[in-house]
Parts: structure tokens; C-alpha cells; sequence
């Protein structure tokens, strides 16, 4: 029986920090920097007055649609599903509206996972697999495996996490 790698959408394979940047830029004229994200979410550096309509982002069905995929991702992963059963998880409780966006995404750019293996799901903490990589580490947390935690800006500063810096690193990881 091959292990399991549960894999997060949401800035591990999937970049919404540029789509929430895109959006900003057209909806308030102000182009945001990734590079000076460190350590923060998008949320803790708009301005206080957009706020609510930068959070409300996720929420719109279209958000979701045509993201970039990470780099490498979908080699990386395909070459793991020949050793690995591979799940795709997200917290899309957080977005309902998100479910078919995301859905169809994953389709598009890894029509090679079974859409049996994604889990749309409110809380982590149920997973029952290997391994856990995801950006956020609230769902590390409450995993029962063994969990990574996939580079981003607002997670640079977060120590005591074993890191994936990309999907290259990953592969060797897994190798």
C-alpha cells in the first residue's frame, strides 16, 4: 500500500497571493509587492479602509478560476503519484462559493489525480494520511502526520515547521 501526501491548494500549488494582488491593483489602483509580504498575510497590509472588500475577494466565484500554478507543481506531483497516493485538500468551507472554481481548476491542471482524491473540508485535523503540505500552519497543527509547511510570504517568519521551499525541494524530499 503506497503512503499518502495530502497537498493544500491555496498558495501550495495554487498562487492566490497574486490573484489578491492583481485584484487589489484594479479595484484600488495600488500595486501591491509580493517582496515586502514577509511575514504578513495580504490582510495585515492593505489599508484598513479596503479591508473588507479585499477579504470578500475569496468569496467572489471567479476568484478561484485561472490561477497560476506554482512552478514545477504539476511535474513534481504527477512524479509523486507514481509512489504516492496523492489527495488534494482545501479548507473550502472557509469560501463556499469556491467549490466549483477550485474543482474545475484542479481538473484543468491535474486532470492525472482522480477527483475522488480531492477534499473539500472546513478543518485538516480529520485527514488521514502520511503527509500534509500546506502554507498555513493552523492545519499542520491539527494534523496527525507528518505535516510540511510550504513556503510563502505571510509563513517566512514561522519557525519549528519542517519547510518544502518549493515543488523541486519537494521532490527531493520524496525521492
Amino acid at each position: 500500500m503506497k503512503q499518502s501526501i495530502a497537498i493544500d491548494m491555496d498558495d501550495t500549488v495554487a498562487d492566490t497571493l497574486s490573484r489578491h494582488i492583481e485584484w487589489y491593483k484594479e479595484q484600488f489602483g495600488v500595486a501591491l509587492d509580493r517582496n515586502d509580504m514577509d511575514g504578513f498575510r495580504i490582510y495585515d497590509v492593505v489599508s484598513k479602509e479596503n479591508l473588507g472588500a479585499v477579504r470578500n475577494f475569496p468569496n467572489e466565484p471567479e476568484f478561484f478560476r485561472d490561477l497560476p500554478v506554482l512552478d514545477n507543481a504539476v511535474d513534481v506531483i504527477r512524479d509523486l503519484s507514481s509512489k504516492y497516493e496523492i489527495y488534494f485538500v482545501s479548507a473550502a468551507m472557509e469560501h463556499p462559493t469556491s467549490f466549483s472554481a477550485k474543482y474545475e481548476w484542479l481538473r484543468k491542471h491535474f486532470s492525472f489525480i482522480s477527483d475522488m482524491n480531492y477534499i473539500f473540508c472546513g478543518h485538516k485535523g480529520m485527514l488521514n494520511c502520511d503527509y500534509l503540505i500546506d502554507d498555513s500552519s493552523r492545519h499542520l497543527d491539527v494534523f496527525s502526520g507528518e505535516g510540511l509547511l510550504f513556503d510563502a510570504p505571510h509563513n517566512r517568519n514561522q519557525e519549528g515547521y519542517n519547510r518544502v521551499d518549493s515543488w523541486k525541494h519537494a521532490a527531493g524530499i520524496f525521492a
